[in-house]
This record gives structure tokens, sequence and C-alpha cells, in this order.
């Protein structure tokens, strides 16, 4: 679960290397996040040639937690980081490469693209 003041690890080519959530999007009094949800973010280290700078404020859509993922086949899910992609207005990803696996649930949520790019689904 992500909540106000977590910090995430950025798992595409954009730029930013780590952030820090502000916001959970999905309602006014909504506090966690999970995988497949919109959070708002602030870039707290980046790359210096990258696309996207230090202090930018930028949308990401969660793609692995380290808390558990609970699936209806009873089977249970867990990464070994929090992990986001950080994407524009349109739900499509800035950047064209994803890191390291991402969960089933973002497709189902209907971030195709994402899914696309990713080198693994689990």
């Amino acid at each position: 679960m992500i909540q106000q003041e977590s910090e995430l690890q950025v798992a595409d080519n954009t730029g930013a290397k780590r952030v820090c959530c502000f916001k959970v999007l999905g309602g006014s009094k909504r506090r966690y996040a999970g995988v497949g949800d919109v959070i708002i973010c602030s870039v707290k280290e980046a790359s210096p040639s990258g696309s996207i700078k230090k202090g930018e404020v930028v949308r990401c859509v969660i793609v692995r937690t380290k808390s558990y993922i609970r699936r209806k086949d009873g089977s249970v899910l867990r990464f070994y980081d929090n992990s986001c992609v950080i994407i524009d207005e349109k739900n499509n990803p800035k950047g064209s490469r994803i890191f390291g696996p991402i969960a089933r649930e973002i497709r189902e949520r209907g971030y195709v693209k994402i899914t696309s790019l990713a080198p693994e689904v689990i």
C-alpha cells in the first residue's frame, strides 16, 4: 500500500530515479493506493540527462508493491520494491522502456501500453 510521503522507485527510462507520493487520486478521503492506481508524485532524484528533472510534479501508476496482492483464485503476489511508471494525461507512459516485472492487474486496469513495453508480466 502506498500513501502520502511514500518513496517509490521509477521503473522506466524517463530519467527520474526516485519519487515521493503526495496525493492518491480516486476520492477526496482516499488514503492508500495499490497496484494499478494513479498517484501524484514529486521527483526527488533524477538523472542529469533525463527528460524529467528533480522537483517536477508527475502522475504515476503503481506497478509493484511490497505489500501483498490477493487474486481471485486465492494466490498471493508480492514484489521486492515499490515501483511506479510515469504517465501523461492520456495514461500513456512517458518513457519508451519499462524495467522489471509488473503485475497482471495493470492490464486489467486498462494500461495496455505499459504491459506491452514490460519485459515480464506476472
